[in-house]
């Protein structure tokens, strides 16, 4: 059956989520040596815990965790976007560079509103809920 959520790979915030932190990583790749424990660790650190927060939320039994779990992925993606952007800032990615991630990191964030927004529309409790949604 077309669209039917069987895991949270089937997720499209998770699939988007894992783009988002092979960007991330391809992106900081290009820092500065001496910002390697600093910045760069940082913005992997978030990007990582996004599909991260999304995979864990989905496993738990009820709605409410999984929703306060997609919204630790939504923190999460905001960080992203904000550290990427000030590394721009202090030159060390060029613009044109950190569009990528920007862009993939604000798709993130409304995928995660929206999967947010279907489950509390559901009114179902579970992981089920999102898929039947």
């Amino acid at each position: 059956m077309k669209g039917q959520v069987r895991g949270f790979k089937d997720l499209v915030a998770w699939q988007r989520a894992m783009d988002l932190v092979v960007a991330v990583y391809r992106t900081t790749a290009t820092f500065p040596a001496d910002e390697r424990f600093r910045l760069t660790a940082q913005v992997r650190r978030a990007a990582v815990s996004i599909p991260s927060n999304i995979a864990e939320g989905y496993g738990r039994p009820n709605r409410s965790d999984y929703t306060h779990f997609l919204d630790i992925a939504r923190g999460s993606a905001n960080e992203v976007e904000t550290q990427v952007l000030l590394a721009v800032r202090l030159g060390f990615v060029r613009n044109e560079k950190a569009r990528e991630v920007v862009i993939l990191a604000v798709e993130v964030q409304r995928i995660l509103a929206g999967l947010t927004k279907g489950l509390a529309r559901s009114g179902r409790t579970g992981v089920r809920a999102q898929a039947d949604s």
